[in-house]
């Protein structure tokens, strides 16, 4: 069988039929990629199955769903036994807090710098009555090692993310964290959702085990909704309250007990329930489409790198959040701009899709984004700011 063409956006254009179009500038790749036409195959897949089998489609429903415990398991270099499947990734975080040791402690360590959803939810525990350290991310270079001097006889968790997702930085040197953790005996759960399908991250090299990850296909995966996951170490024993009727499914048709029970595997754990397949069917179309495209994590990432270049090239005089070195960069690029808001909708109107946070403006490339594509955003960018 003969080897793919190594990828370029000029050969992958054609597979995204449906969402690239020359009116607009696709520059959200770190939130909403587009989807390959495949996708539609996937999603009409799901249909046919359903048809045709009606309630007895949930096998076929499982292989793919095995697909894309399939890819999760090469990015981290575990097994696939290993992966839980959500729609989301806070119906994951929020069984891995329903599964701390709550009795020994109330105190958790976490960054101020993490996603929306994390936030909330440990800013709702701290009303609640839980102690929650929310360690400054500057400088990232530290943050870890700080986040280790916060851990504490009575931390039942700690949990950061692995690249930030305001300033597209890495965060290094994360086992002096997780370390810190273990001596405790506090549960570590790292948010990897910016590092999948763009940045290797490897469990080994995010510090020693046990350690939770949790990410999903959103954004550089190409995956869309409804495609989240979450790396359960094998020997857990943990004991979700938050916990879906999946998570003993051999023992349903056993005598019910005083005493809940959970599967085999520590991934069984945190099962949840009845979910819709059809995102599976889609995200597996689309990793088989990656395979037969050579887009491999190694590819990708050099992809990224040389676009992310080419955008902070191209934009000298904005003050730049994200770090120049290859190393310590993830997915995306942010500034720092004033009225950041108002320059995306203006953007929006002259066809060139970005986003930001807050008073960050954040410019996510992708493989099927062209040079021209990046050197007109990057010039639309240079006008919208001045403008407002």
């Amino acid at each position: 069988m003969s080897m793919p063409s190594q990828p370029t956006p000029a050969n992958l254009r054609p597979h995204y039929s449906a969402f690239l179009n020359p009116d607009r500038i696709l520059l959200t790749g770190h939130s909403h990629q587009a989807w390959p036409d495949v996708a539609r195959r996937g999603l009409l897949a799901a249909f046919e199955d359903a048809s045709k089998h009606v309630d007895d489609k949930w096998s076929a429903a499982a292989a793919r769903a095995d697909v894309l415990r399939g890819a999760v398991s090469d990015a981290l270099g575990v097994g696939s036994s290993e992966i839980a499947l959500a729609q989301n990734s806070h119906e994951l975080v929020s069984r891995f807090l329903s599964g701390l040791a709550w009795t020994r402690g109330r105190h958790i360590v976490t960054t101020a710098g993490e996603f929306h959803s994390m936030d909330r939810q440990l800013r709702r525990l701290v009303e609640a009555g839980a102690e929650v350290s929310f360690v400054p991310v500057a400088p990232v270079d530290t943050l870890a090692e700080r986040m280790a001097a916060h851990v504490r006889a009575d931390t039942v968790g700690v949990m950061a993310s692995t690249v930030l997702f305001q300033s597209s930085a890495i965060v290094p040197h994360l086992e002096a964290a997780v370390q810190a953790a273990h001596r405790v005996g506090a549960a570590v759960l790292l948010d990897a959702y910016h590092a999948f399908s763009v940045v290797p991250q490897p469990l080994d090299s995010l510090g020693p085990d046990p350690i939770f990850v949790t990410g999903g296909g959103y954004k550089y995966a190409q995956w869309g909704e409804g495609c989240c996951w979450l790396r359960v170490p094998p020997s857990t024993q943990m004991r979700p309250v938050f916990t879906g009727w999946f998570a003993d499914f051999a023992a349903l048709e056993g005598p019910r007990s005083a005493r809940v029970g959970y599967g085999a595997k520590g991934a069984d754990r945190f099962a949840g329930s009845t979910y819709d397949p059809a995102s599976h069917y889609r995200a597996a179309a689309v990793v088989e489409f990656f395979e037969e495209q050579g887009l491999t994590l190694e590819i990708l990432r050099a992809i990224s790198l040389r676009q992310t270049r080419r955008l902070m090239d191209a934009l000298p005089d904005l003050t730049l959040l994200t770090p120049r070195a290859d190393q310590k960069r993830g997915g995306f690029v942010a500034f720092q701009v004033a009225g950041a808001s108002r320059v995306v909708a203006k953007l929006r109107m002259d066809g060139v899709f970005v986003d930001a946070r807050d008073d960050v403006l954040r410019l996510g490339p992708a493989p099927y984004v062209t040079d021209d594509e990046l050197d007109r955003g990057a010039a639309l960018v240079r006008a919208a700011i001045t403008s407002i």
